[in-house]
């Protein structure tokens, strides 16, 4: 029997809480060997609740950490670009949270750096892994029979959803200075992309984009290819985005809005002249909700519906599968650093619209 992955998490948050932990823990292919947090009241309640014995005071001490084969890095995504770099230095394999940096400029230098032979370098897109995704992409028809694609995110943000089903802890001990300098921190991140003088609403609207976003553009692209360009795009308040991306015959129109109305309403059509196909994904943050594929085809005289599911399988599951059979076997990572650069291309080329629509 295969030895159990030894993992270390940095960055014990809500995603980490929700999701990683619980996950790693019922896995018995993987073993918690070590955490770290900037609080150590939250280091020290992870360490009780999964009993983890090595508790790392910071990210570097736990990289050099011997007893650790892979890395998970979990933490605000201002921090990804620093820990990435390290990580890949230490030569063991790394899992982080999608988007893998804020910026192209950051992921360049990071792309050209040099990885032991057989290191995992896996981004954190587990909506590329939900069963209804890909029966979706199995039945996607030939490219050139689609006339429309509509992708779509229009959903309440997690802490109502997580305030009524989990219990997370939330510290007090992280100082309002470190708080103050990731804030600061990620401003200038985006304001290298979007601009000096870039109103806030904009600013946020890149935020949209590498958070929310980043899962539909990376499934638009793994199910459609990358597009051609970017026909139009604009932002309202920061957190209503429209974007229309451009595939020579026809276009696909992504829509994001965040609100208050208690609904998470995300997923993507394909249309054909005789053919809708039609996905949903539900709020990741309650465990295991379903996600269903409908496909209607019609003909001249009759039409019907195939329903494929509900799928219970948790797509964070399937993305844990997926990083261990290429630790282990060395198959080949769809959610590589490479296939994320496109994202971050992406967003860049979809903000520059915002200047003009401001």
């Amino acid at each position: 029997m295969t030895a159990p992955l030894k993992v270390g998490l940095i960055g014990l948050g809500e995603v980490a809480q929700l999701m990683h932990l619980p996950l790693l823990a019922d896995d018995k292919r993987f073993s918690i060997a070590a955490i770290s947090d900037v609080s150590p009241s939250l280091l020290n309640y992870v360490a009780v609740r999964y009993g983890v014995g090595k508790l790392h005071p910071n990210a570097n001490s736990l990289l050099t950490d011997p007893g650790v084969d892979a890395v998970f890095i979990l933490t605000p995504d201002h921090l990804h670009a620093e820990l990435l770099e390290a990580a890949i230095r230490s030569g063991k394999h790394v899992f982080i949270e999608k988007p893998a940096c804020l910026t192209a400029g950051q992921l360049a230098p990071i792309l050209a750096m040099p990885r032991r032979p057989g290191q995992v370098v896996f981004v954190g897109y587990m909506r590329r892994f939900s069963r209804a995704f890909l029966e979706l992409k199995q039945r996607l028809p030939p490219l050139e029979t689609i006339r429309h694609v509509r992708i779509r995110d229009i959903i309440r943000e997690a802490p109502f959803f997580v305030a009524q089903t989990r219990n997370i802890f939330k510290p007090n001990d992280i100082s309002p200075e470190l708080i103050a300098e990731g804030r600061a921190k990620t401003q200038a991140m985006l304001r290298s992309v979007m601009g000096e003088d870039c109103p806030p609403d904009a600013l946020r609207a890149y935020q949209v984009l590498t958070g929310l976003a980043s899962h539909s553009f990376s499934a638009m692209r793994d199910l459609l290819g990358p597009p051609q360009g970017v026909r139009y795009a604009h932002q309202h308040h920061g957190e209503t985005v429209i974007a229309l991306f451009d595939y020579g015959h026809f276009t696909a129109l992504y829509e994001a809005v965040i609100d208050d109305v208690s609904r998470f309403d995300a997923g993507i059509e394909v249309l054909t002249q005789t053919q809708h196909f039609k996905m949903n994904y539900d709020t990741p943050y309650i465990r295991n909700l379903p996600t269903r594929l409908e496909i209607t085809t019609s003909s001249a005289t009759e039409t019907g519906t195939e329903i494929i599911g509900p799928i219970y399988e948790d797509p964070f599951r399937i993305e844990l599968n997926a990083f261990l059979d290429s630790v282990q076997n060395g198959t080949p990572n769809k959610t590589s650093l490479e296939d994320s650069m496109a994202d971050l291309e992406l967003f860049a080329a979809v903000s520059r619209h915002f200047h003009q629509t401001v």
